[in-house]
């Protein structure tokens, strides 16, 4: 799998880190953008405001953010053992 997708994630002291754009998927009403760069894979949760515009939040939860990627991972594998 090739990504081309690459965003820019500001933290909370104000730096910056780019990401690659691993998955975007849905859950529970919820959409979700599963981030990786060189030494981290984070989890975020889409959010879109009135109009357009769409932004991404932290998961303070570390079990959400477990389920989330187990749920996840139960997909991918999933997908793989269905035949083309």
């Amino acid at each position: 799998m090739e990504i081309d997708d690459r965003i820019t994630v500001e933290d909370e002291q104000g730096h910056e880190k780019e990401y690659a754009v691993e998955a975007l998927f849905d859950m529970n009403e919820k959409f979700y953008a599963l981030l990786t760069s060189d030494k981290d894979r984070i989890l975020m949760r889409v959010v879109d405001e009135e109009g357009e515009d769409q932004y991404l939040v932290g998961i303070d939860d570390p079990e959400e953010a477990a389920s989330i990627l187990d749920a996840y991972q139960i997909a991918l594998e999933a997908d793989e053992e269905i035949p083309d």
